[in-house]
């Protein structure tokens, strides 16, 4: 149920989007360069990465939608289930599970970062280009949970999943559909 009565009591993340439709236009842009563009890192992989922030954070909206998104590219459904309390990211394959124990420690402990989190990535032959845009997706769905929790939009699990496959097939930018034109 929506905190903003003027969105409804089903309202969407696009809904919330057209109380600011200039800053959504960018955010929805910045979403399709994120998760879409060119990147040594799969859009299935930005996905993963996306549910696995918004796990950690507890985000029921984002974490539904973008596991579905996930496992519309080919993510196991069983490594999506077992992150988020597998510490050590062991479900994962090897070369994946430093850059997401990077990717925990960023969105639970950001002030403890260090430059040897950055060096595990790289060991396990990740360049630099990929861990910027995993640091990247991380910084979206970190935003994005707040975004989500703040406005109190909350869908059932048959909608998140349909969201999920709609962004799979479609991408982002049909979200500006729901925009008032500019």
């Amino acid at each position: 149920m929506s905190f903003f009565p003027s969105l409804g009591p089903d309202a969407a993340v696009r809904n919330a989007m057209t109380l600011n439709p200039d800053a959504s236009r960018l955010l929805i842009a910045f979403h399709t360069a994120v998760l879409r563009g060119d990147s040594p890192l799969t859009a299935g992989e930005r996905e993963l990465i996306a549910a696995f922030v918004s796990g950690l954070n507890a985000c029921n909206y984002c974490h539904g939608v973008h596991a579905a998104t996930a496992r519309a590219f080919g993510v196991d459904e069983t490594l999506l289930t077992h992150l988020v309390e597998d510490e050590a990211c062991a479900a994962a394959e090897p070369r994946f599970q430093p850059l997401l124990r990077f990717i925990r420690k960023l969105t639970l402990t950001p002030s403890r970062m260090i430059r040897a989190d950055a060096e595990a990535v790289f060991e396990a032959g990740w360049d630099e280009r990929a861990l910027h845009d995993a640091i990247t997706t991380a910084a979206l769905f970190n935003f994005m949970n707040r975004y989500v929790e703040g406005h109190g939009l909350v869908l059932d699990d048959s909608d998140l999943a349909a969201r999920g496959e709609g962004l799979a097939r479609d991408g982002y930018a049909p979200l500006e559909a729901w925009l008032p034109k500019a």
